[in-house]
């Protein structure tokens, strides 16, 4: 479904006029890499703690950063050697290094079956920010453009994190890129559901990576976008996405169900009232009532504007109210753009499986709003398949969480 029928599925609810209800999509298995830890349990632990993220820069290269903080993921390479290995990957870029190993973790705690029908959609701002902008500078810089050194450059493709994550793990099926930037996380699930839907694939991993450099933390700082204290971060979270009823036929249980995906374009609207009808279109199509929502997930923390916009359309969707559990997942590791919703995603997964049994049932909306007029929303809940139970495994981070 494209932006505008988003939208106009928006504007029939408020009309009265539901838009029709979508098979629901398990998720079975969730892997991330971020600045607060390698466990999506670990994430949430920190989110909801209000801790931050590492803040150690030392590594990243030489370049100056701006006075501004961040939030990087530890001591990557070492990680990366461990859960990875070392043969082959010299020439891997940063980016690509956060995708394998976030999908590294997701594969580990994936229960199922990883067949030749196994896909990968990642969602994306630019690829590599730090390879593009080096490889073009190398070019202005050398004598001639074929003095460039060659392995730098698949590092520049904007799909070269996907490639590298299907050659790594064997997966055959659908490899997809979108470029989305704050929408990239729903934007990706809505391009898994129609896959999966369409029956392009039995199983997708699907997610979102975002690297700190010098580039994006200079863009970010001079934009003016963000607020004064809020960090640029990093991070990449991928989730194991299963048709639901497929799932359930196999005796298998997942961490949570996705029930609907909505995105729009405000257009002559203001961007809080078409977040508001997003996210009463998306609950109409999960078949949920604003007063089942139990948690959200907010992707606008920490950008002028934005925050506030965000914060009072979920309040107008779900009756005048936020939800018990507000989950701010860029309090902790800053700003991450493309990864942003995947991160969000992964955090209220985790959060459900620390709280275990008393997460059933629970309801949660995870938002996503750009400064361009993009919208969107997602509907989990943890009714895995049905079944009122919420899944037992799924959760891979270098064998903890299971």
């Amino acid at each position: 479904m494209s932006s505008a029928t988003a939208m106009v599925a928006a504007e029939e609810v408020a009309s009265g006029h539901a838009p029709g209800r979508t098979a629901a999509l398990a998720v079975t298995a969730v892997g991330v890499a971020t600045p607060a830890g390698l466990d999506p349990v670990e994430l949430a632990r920190a989110v909801l703690a209000g801790r931050q993220g590492s803040a150690d820069t030392e590594g990243l290269g030489d370049e100056a950063l701006p006075p501004r903080g961040a939030r990087v993921v530890p001591e990557l390479q070492n990680a990366f050697a461990e859960h990875i290995g070392r043969k082959g990957n010299r020439h891997l870029d940063r980016t690509t290094r956060l995708g394998l190993l976030a999908c590294q973790f997701a594969l580990e705690g994936h229960t199922g079956p990883v067949g030749p029908r196994t896909g990968v959609v990642l969602g994306t701002s630019t690829g590599s920010i730090r390879s593009s902008s080096e490889y073009s500078m190398e070019t202005l810089r050398q004598d001639r453009p074929y003095l460039v050194n060659p392995s730098l450059f698949p590092n520049t493709v904007m799909n070269c994190a996907a490639g590298q994550i299907a050659i790594r793990h064997g997966l055959k099926g659908v490899n997809a890129t979108l470029a989305g930037g704050h929408l990239a996380g729903v934007q990706a699930l809505r391009y898994a559901r129609n896959a999966l839907r369409q029956g392009h694939a039995d199983r997708l991993l699907v997610g979102g990576v975002e690297e700190y450099c010098a580039q994006s933390a200079w863009g970010w700082h001079r934009s003016g976008a963000l607020g004064i204290d809020a960090p640029v971060g990093e991070g990449a979270a991928f989730l194991m996405i299963e048709p639901a009823a497929a799932v359930h036929a196999a005796g298998r249980r997942g961490l949570a169900r996705i029930l609907a995906c909505e995105t729009a374009f405000a257009g002559g609207r203001g961007l809080g009232d078409a977040l508001a009808a997003v996210i009463g279109a998306a609950l109409v199509r999960s078949g949920k009532d604003p007063a089942e929502v139990q948690a959200v997930s907010l992707g606008s923390t920490g950008q002028r504007g934005l925050e506030l916009v965000e914060q009072r359309a979920v309040r107008a969707a779900l009756g005048g109210r936020l939800p018990q559990r507000v989950i701010r997942v860029k309090d902790t590791v800053g700003e991450c753009f493309s990864s942003g919703g995947a991160l969000q995603i992964a955090a209220l997964l985790g959060a459900w499986q620390d709280q275990g049994a008393a997460a059933a049932g629970e309801t949660a909306v995870v938002t996503a709003v750009s400064q361009e007029g993009q919208v969107g929303c997602v509907v989990l809940d943890t009714n895995e398949l049905g079944t009122g139970e919420l899944g037992a495994g799924g959760l891979g981070a270098g064998g903890l969480g299971d």
